[in-house]
């Protein structure tokens, strides 16, 4: 069983701020509401239960839609949540654990062509997911005070452990919202 912190760590008690991140991150944080990050921890477990709902019932031709050509799969944009969100934890344990060794970057593209994902179940696809999710919460609910403003590198850019943890609940809405929009209309 995963711990939960009753109280926020007085560093944890700010949305990350300009230079916790690199720029081009502000898309996916602006996305994530409150200033705590007890808050965004219940909004990773709120976006696990909705992806769940929203992709329950789907079938495997569902599963392999893609709403334009050369789009990416509905199974392959649910593989690409759990690899980005793997890639972004284990920065965070890196970083959490003040590792200063400079991270490298990955080219998303790249790993979507190289994944199995969209020969995969989408029931598999579901349960890594969720799987995945349970991961990054144990390891941000177990995390000490000093973790969250710890900085290292990657991607050649600053990040702080706090901004790690908006990064991955935006980018979860960010694509959840494409899901939506765009695959199952």
């Amino acid at each position: 069983m995963t711990s939960t912190p009753t109280t926020s760590p007085a560093s944890a008690s700010l949305r990350p701020q300009p230079g916790e991140y690199a720029p081009h991150y502000d898309r996916y944080i602006s996305l994530v509401p409150g200033n705590d990050v007890l808050v965004v921890l219940a909004a990773l477990e709120d976006q696990r239960r909705q992806m769940l709902l929203l992709l329950s019932g789907r079938t495997e031709a569902d599963g392999d839609l893609r709403y334009a050509p050369e789009k990416w799969s509905l199974k392959e944009v649910l593989g690409h949540i759990s690899d980005t969100e793997r890639i972004l934890s284990y920065r965070a344990l890196r970083i959490s654990r003040g590792d200063a060794t400079p991270i490298e970057g990955f080219e998303q593209d790249d790993y979507v062509r190289n994944s199995p994902s969209g020969r995969r179940p989408l029931s598999n696809l579901i349960e890594d997911y969720v799987a995945v999710r349970h991961a990054t919460l144990s390891l941000f609910r177990n995390l000490d005070e000093a973790a969250w403003t710890r900085r290292g590198v990657a991607s050649k850019n600053e990040v702080t452990v706090r901004a790690l943890l908006y990064i991955i609940a935006g980018h979860e809405l960010h694509h959840r919202r494409i899901i939506q929009e765009k695959y199952l209309k």
